[in-house]
């Protein structure tokens, strides 16, 4: 019976008319007083579902040619008690009815370009957000319908080529940018679809050219082409040459064509599915190798000696480049996701990976033919590129990971203990017909893998990942907007923020010098003696964990007092007096002027370790090991405790009144022994680049 039915479909397809079997296009309302007129309206009306509901249903038993009541019947049989509770039965049953004829739909050449099945979809989403006829009142049923996120994200991903679960927020946002993201237009959403069907034709139509024949690998299919155009060439910038040519992506690698007078040169080859420690990124490009110009990729792996360069010039912007980045991160991110999961030697679950990738690009290829105002990120809208960026996106691949090498379930959308699945993203490719991969496609009769990313009536482990992670994201943004809001202008204020929040740090840094120097001897010496004995007894453990304890606790009380009082968490700083622009240029040159002394006082401190490790001053040398043989006998001899008991009391006792003055004396024959050692020669040479560059 499917069989028949689909090709019944397909004739119906080609000749452009689905009207008698998905119903009329222009109101619900007219379907809902034919089926109140017709014969059979008790055997099509289903009195626990909403009108709209029952109108969604009665198209989806046409495509799948059988009756409502056996769909009824199919879905008590298969469903499992929970999903058949009187509460949940309208819902449920309008997804089961739904799933399985979108399923039919998509095995349709062209279903993309039909109109009325571009309705249906939207219908469907329609109709999800009122199943039950207690909630009728709730939809007020005009010319134009909207559906909010919720309905989006549930009907959506049953059609892997329209949305994924992974980024199907991501993508209703863009969609409903224009009416502030908050509920979804039919006619932003027809134009998306039929962007869909103009990019799949495109991709199709690259991928049996003849361009890389003799290059390509069996199975390696285009993506995307760039520099076919004069007046939007692609430059290639190796070093300080730069050379237009025309830039290919495929699902495994970039390719570079050098114009040549008539034609194209050899293609090079840059590999994105091979471990090369591959690492791409925006980059700066201008005339005769000067970083102006934000418009470019940069290449860079083991297998080249230097990185490469791709700039995509534009007048205005840079989102040609930002499109070419996030597509070609996407398939690096895949053929990752890949080798990290070991799913290489599976070629189903290979080809499942790169078909979620390629369905990912076609939607940003639809998107951008959309002509938005607003700006798109377009990593954002690829699933693996957004598991890289997300919270908890490792955890989200795993699932995917998991979930799409273990399940293989019947087309017919029959599963087993009662789960009803969607069709998977493999399948979706090869209906489209783009075929990725070799490993063998199997009929529409047959059964094939499925992602399982929608099932009927509950939530799959991986929605349950993203929605996670999504509420993970939605905490780093909100302390990142915090971030945001603390951040000053100028140097004066922001080492005021820093000096109140190491207030505290430094008081007790000052204390401790304080007892270091004796400023007060009896608390010094009880100090020293309680140390002492602490160290003596082997309680430095006990004693760290005891301050660990006041810490946790100084937190517990700290948090429970700054739900009442908000003024306790704020850091209050002085404003410094403000500068003007000459007085804040005086400040950076002084800064950087002690900051290059201090290198130099280090690069000092440095040399004269060489000086002493060479032997250039033999007279220090000799104490200097002295001194190293001495320290090496002591952590010989002495043990752990008794070796810390020494450094502690030689250096806490060293301004003890009894120590003092030897200390200044034994401090001065050290700096005058220091000041004595020669710096070791320094020689400055002239790379070899820079000659070449002279010359």
């Amino acid at each position: 019976m499917s069989s028949k039915t689909r090709d019944v479909l397909e004739g119906l397809v080609k000749d452009s008319s689905l009207k008698w079997l998905l119903g009329k296009q222009n109101s619900i309302d007219e379907e809902i007083e034919e089926i109140e007129n017709s014969p059979s309206a008790g055997a099509n009306w289903i009195p626990e579902l909403s009108p709209v509901a029952n109108v969604v249903i009665r198209r989806c038993s046409k495509i799948l040619g059988v009756s409502v009541s056996d769909l009824q019947d199919s879905f008590k049989r298969e469903a499992s008690e929970s999903v058949k509770q009187p509460s949940m039965f309208p819902r449920n049953f309008l997804e089961y009815c739904c799933f399985r004829a979108l399923a039919l739909s998509i095995g349709v050449t062209g279903h993309l370009s039909d109109k009325q099945f571009r309705r249906l979809t939207f219908d469907m989403m329609v109709a999800w957000e009122v199943p039950s006829a207690a909630s009728q009142a709730l939809l007020s049923v005009d010319e134009d319908p909207t559906v909010s996120l919720e309905a989006f994200s549930r009907i959506a991903p049953a059609v892997p080529i329209i949305a994924d679960v992974i980024i199907c927020e991501n993508l209703f946002g863009v969609l409903t940018s224009s009416s502030n993201g908050v509920r979804l237009h039919f006619s932003v959403y027809d134009k998306y679809l039929y962007a869909l069907e103009r990019a799949i034709k495109k991709m199709k139509s690259q991928s049996e050219s003849s361009l890389l024949s003799g290059v390509r690998s069996k199975g390696e299919n285009i993506l995307e082409i760039d520099g076919t155009v004069t007046t939007q060439p692609v430059l290639e910038h190796i070093g300080i040459s730069a050379w237009p040519g025309r830039l290919i992506l495929t699902d495994h690698s970039l390719y570079f064509e050098a114009v040549k007078v008539v034609s194209f040169d050899t293609p090079k080859r840059y590999s994105l599915s091979e471990d090369l420690k591959q690492v791409i990124k925006p980059e700066l490009t201008g005339p005769w190798g000067t970083r102006l110009f934000d418009k470019a990729v940069s290449y860079k792996s083991i297998s080249l000696p230097e990185p490469v360069v791709m700039e995509f010039p534009e007048l205005k912007g840079h989102t040609r480049r930002d499109y070419w980045l996030a597509i070609i991160l996407e398939v690096l991110y895949v053929h990752k996701y890949i080798k990290k999961f070991k799913i290489t030697t599976t070629g189903v679950a290979k080809d499942e990976a790169i078909s979620k990738a390629v369905l990912g690009i076609l939607r940003v290829q639809a998107i951008q033919e959309l002509g938005l105002t607003n700006p798109v990120r377009y990593e954002n809208l690829l699933p693996f590129s957004l598991c890289d960026q997300l919270p908890g996106g490792d955890h989200i691949l795993e699932t995917l990971a998991e979930m799409s090498s273990s399940r293989v379930l019947d087309r017919t959308n029959k599963a087993k203990e009662g789960s009803l699945y969607s069709i998977s993203a493999s399948d979706m490719v090869s209906q489209l017909g783009l075929v990725f991969g070799s490993s063998p496609r199997s009929s529409s009769s047959s059964s094939s893998l499925v992602v399982g990313e929608v099932v009927v009536g509950d939530v799959n482990p991986l929605e349950r990942a993203v929605k996670q992670s999504r509420k993970n994201y939605e905490k780093v943004v909100l302390a990142q907007e915090t971030v945001n809001g603390v951040k000053v202008d100028g140097i004066d204020t922001n080492l005021a923020v820093m000096k109140e929040l190491l207030l505290p740090v430094m008081e007790t840094g000052n204390w401790l010098l304080s007892l270091a120097y004796w400023d007060d001897p009896l608390k010094s010496f009880v100090f020293c003696l309680f140390s002492t004995f602490i160290i003596y007894r082997g309680w430095i453990g006990y004693v760290s964990a005891i301050a660990s304890l006041f810490l946790a606790g100084f937190i517990v009380l700290t948090r429970y007092f700054s739900n009442r009082d908000k003024a306790m968490i704020e850091l209050r700083v002085i404003a410094p007096p403000p500068m003007n622009t000459m007085e804040q240029l005086l400040a950076v040159q002084n800064a950087i002027s002690q900051l290059e002394q201090q290198v130099q006082d280090a690069n000092i401190v440095l040399l004269k370790f060489r000086a002493l490790l060479l032997s250039l001053f033999p007279q220090a040398t000799e104490k200097f090991a002295v001194g190293i043989v001495i320290a090496a006998l002591m952590l010989v001899l002495l043990p752990w405790n008794f070796f810390i008991l020494v450094v502690f009391l030689e250096l806490f006792t060293r301004y003890s009144p009894l120590r003092r003055a030897s200390t200044e004396r034994l401090m001065r024959r050290l700096k005058e022994w220091w000041f004595s050692i020669p710096a070791a020669p320094v020689v400055l040479e002239q790379s070899k680049d820079d000659s070449k560059k002279t010359k």
